[in-house]
């Protein structure tokens, strides 16, 4: 059945593509490919999603397994669903977003879409000693630093800086990272063929610079990410640096049984 355009011609919402994983969990991959659907959507897009068989059909998912993707973005605040009416985008996401662990690249791609960023500088640099280890053939490589804000209310929510080694750096237009994660550029832009991205988050305290950039007292609670990206021939190509506040996101990791 295809999508009506509503009366007022508002350009119908349109879901991006998804090359499912079957590695993980289906609800999962689907609920984070429309979440980064919805927050890149075009101002003017119609608030209206689909129907739950319309979504099944476009991601090649069971209605079931849609219901469940559908359920989580509920419960995030991102949508509403209501009987008869249908399901709609909620005009503002709640607060505190979780900061996931679960491996794939389109989730990754998903979890750093949506916020207003603005690239602060970028430039070469010696590799900072606590990063030798991962860039043992370089002297240099180029770091980018970036500052990003919630959509809605423009209040600063995390700050990353990427150190990227200088030959895949040479590729990088520095206007796509205003507009696209790190990740997706890496991927889609440049071409690099990820393997892996390993992460870890721990919890640390906010220094100066943390502070002033994220509008948060001296030394209070923030999440710190790193993210480490190896290319096909096991190069790190990548390893970013991310501090969120602490009283925007929490931590989640879910684990498989199976």
């Amino acid at each position: 059945m295809n999508q009506v355009n509503e009366v007022n011609h508002t350009p119908a919402f349109a879901p991006d593509s998804l090359v499912l994983n079957r590695k993980l969990p289906l609800w999962y991959q689907v609920s984070q490919s429309l979440r980064a659907s919805i927050l890149g959507r075009p101002q003017d897009a119609s608030p209206r999603l689909p129907t739950e068989e319309q979504l099944a059909a476009h991601y090649g998912v069971s209605v079931l397994t849609m219901r469940q993707a559908l359920k989580e973005l509920e419960t995030e605040g991102l949508i509403s669903r209501h009987r008869r009416r249908g399901t709609f985008i909620e005009p503002r996401a709640r607060r505190v977003s979780p900061v996931r662990l679960l491996g794939s690249i389109d989730a990754i791609v998903a979890q750093q879409s949506g916020e207003r960023t603005t690239v602060l500088g970028h430039g070469a640099t010696p590799v900072p000693g606590d990063l030798a280890e991962f860039f043992p053939d370089c002297s240099e490589v180029v770091d980018y630093r970036r500052l990003r804000r919630d959509d809605g209310t423009g209040e600063p929510t995390n700050w990353a800086e990427n150190a990227v080694r200088p030959d895949i750096a040479a590729r990088i237009d520095v206007a796509d990272l205003e507009r696209w994660p790190m990740t997706k550029v890496l991927r889609d832009a440049v071409g690099v063929r990820i393997s892996r991205i390993t992460d870890t988050v721990e919890a640390r305290l906010a220094d100066p610079a943390t502070a002033e950039l994220l509008q948060v007292p001296l030394l209070s609670p923030i999440l710190h990410y790193t993210g480490v990206t190896y290319d096909d021939d096991g190069r790190v190509v990548d390893v970013a640096r991310i501090r969120y506040r602490g009283d925007r996101f929490s931590f989640s990791v879910t684990v498989e049984a199976h």
